[in-house]
């Protein structure tokens, strides 16, 4: 009995060694494929870096107000008696934009007009009096203030109906209406309002070291977003006296050309201003910089050698400076020298070593100026 179970046993750590053996050739094959595979290169675009001219410029973002803008409204309180003017209308200087009711000043002025009438031949008979030595002085000093008072009375209630006819104080684009027919306004209510756009202003802020560089006169180049491949320019003419505390901005003031009225007050505009003469750079597409807060860095292909000493096309990390941005392009103060084919797409997932296969198929937007589509 004891033979028999120490015969199984035995065939029993055979199984087992031979099981662990299998096991162990298997886990070592393993290995060795693991050590020698390859992964396969990665599918990127690649651009190669030429030196272009960029102008000097400085970006800011900007908004638009009207040289001449006010709300007209109601001088005197009144009911509304005729309304001349449409909203959004274009407007002259002096044309007549609403009446007042003002029936109770005519019958003033006429009852003013008519005490004038009488003091002035009070003051015509006295004069003839005072030149025969019948009247004193006094009485004809007393019918010339007579005179003076109506005739001043009379200027009064004229000017207050000329307050109450409603005139544009100058060219321009009226807004949307607020009052109706039959409307009582009272002074200081609201009927329109009218802003001048042509020319317009653009307001923008700097920062204060770069002030020194803002003078009256500089060319001003304006875009915005909602004018795809349409752009104005003017000249700054006004720079502000002091820096705001807050932002350490300082504001600058350029003055544009609007015939058509495309820009309106109040929009958001992104404007550029010309410092003088340009620079060299090295311009790349945004999207072959790798952004991270250790530094800024792009991908360079270059030929290296494997471990055993194969070459292969593979990709180095290389961090640079960067300058200001046009379009989709970002300028490369140093890090990259023309010549150097740098990675364009595919950049999160590369490192250094890595081999690389170029694909430039389709490549990412690299345009000055871009047009997004449907725009």
């Amino acid at each position: 009995m004891a033979k028999r179970m120490i015969v199984t046993l035995g065939v029993m750590l055979a199984i087992l060694a031979a099981l662990s053996f299998v096991k162990f050739r298997q886990i070592q094959t393993a290995i060795a494929q693991g050590a020698a595979f390859q992964p396969p290169p990665d599918a990127v675009t690649t651009i190669v870096a030429k030196q272009e001219e960029w102008p000097a410029t400085l970006s800011a973002i900007g908004t638009t107000a009207a040289v001449h803008g006010v709300t007209v409204s109601a001088d005197l309180p009144g009911t509304v008696e005729h309304i001349y003017f449409d909203s959004g209308q274009s407007i002259r200087a002096g044309e007549v934009l609403a009446v007042l009711d003002t029936r109770q000043e005519r019958a003033q002025l006429a009852a003013f007009e008519a005490q004038r009438q009488l003091a002035q031949l009070t003051f015509d008979r006295m004069q003839g009096l005072l030149n025969e030595r019948v009247v004193s002085r006094a009485e004809f000093d007393r019918a010339t203030a007579d005179t003076r008072q109506t005739d001043a009375q009379v200027g009064e209630i004229r000017a207050m109906i000329d307050r109450k006819t409603i005139r544009a104080p100058f060219s321009g684009i009226l807004g949307i209406r607020k009052v109706n027919l039959g409307q009582y306004l009272a002074g200081g209510n609201e009927l329109v309002t009218l802003q001048a756009l042509n020319p317009i202003y653009v307001n923008f802020g700097v920062p204060q070291q770069s002030a020194g560089q803002m003078t009256v006169g500089r060319g001003v180049r304006v875009t915005t977003d909602d004018a795809a491949g349409a752009e104005w320019t003017g000249r700054v003419t006004a720079i502000d006296s002091v820096v705001d505390q807050t932002t350490r901005n300082i504001q600058v003031q350029a003055t544009l050309p609007n015939p058509q009225g495309r820009l309106r007050p109040g929009m958001f505009v992104q404007t550029e201003v010309a410092l003088g003469r340009g620079h060299a750079v090295v311009a790349l597409p945004a999207s072959a910089i790798s952004y991270a807060p250790y530094g800024d860095s792009v991908f360079v292909v270059t030929e290296l050698k494997g471990e055993d000493g194969s070459p292969y096309r593979g990709v180095r990390q290389q961090f640079v400076k960067l300058g200001a941005a046009r379009g989709d392009q970002v300028a490369v103060v140093s890090g990259i020298k023309p010549g150097d084919e740098v990675v364009t797409s595919g950049v999160f997932k590369l490192r250094n070593g890595v081999p690389v296969q170029i694909n430039n198929t389709v490549r990412p937007g690299n345009n000055l100026a871009p047009k997004p589509e449907n725009s």
